[in-house]
């Protein structure tokens, strides 16, 4: 039984450290370019849009599919960056733990 009280004083400190880390994510700001820097976007670690860059330049009516391009690869960008930040905190929480490789956590 005292391995299983270990277990679970380890889920709880697990799932506070886990509230931390959510909360320290949804502060946290990454940013994605695309079109050399033309395009820039701005989004936490839990995915919200916090700011559009567009260089003036890009501003013509004849390129607006160029510019909603640039958006979504922007966007994609910050994403993937924000991803791996949080695979980065996921790792330093449950590193000492022995949990399967291709487990995703939170739930």
């Amino acid at each position: 039984m005292k391995n299983l009280g270990n277990l679970m004083k380890q889920a709880s400190q697990m799932q506070a450290k886990m509230g931390e880390m959510q909360a320290k994510l949804a502060e946290t700001e990454v940013e994605g370019s695309a079109g050399a820097g033309m395009v820039r976007l701005t989004i936490t670690g839990k995915y919200d849009l916090r700011k559009v860059s567009i260089d003036p330049a890009l501003v013509n009516s004849e390129e607006i599919s160029v510019l909603e391009d640039l958006i979504l690869a922007a966007f994609a960008d910050a994403k993937t960056k924000a991803e791996a930040v949080m695979q980065e905190e996921m790792e330093k929480i449950t590193g000492g733990m022995g949990l399967p490789a291709g487990l995703k956590l939170p739930f």
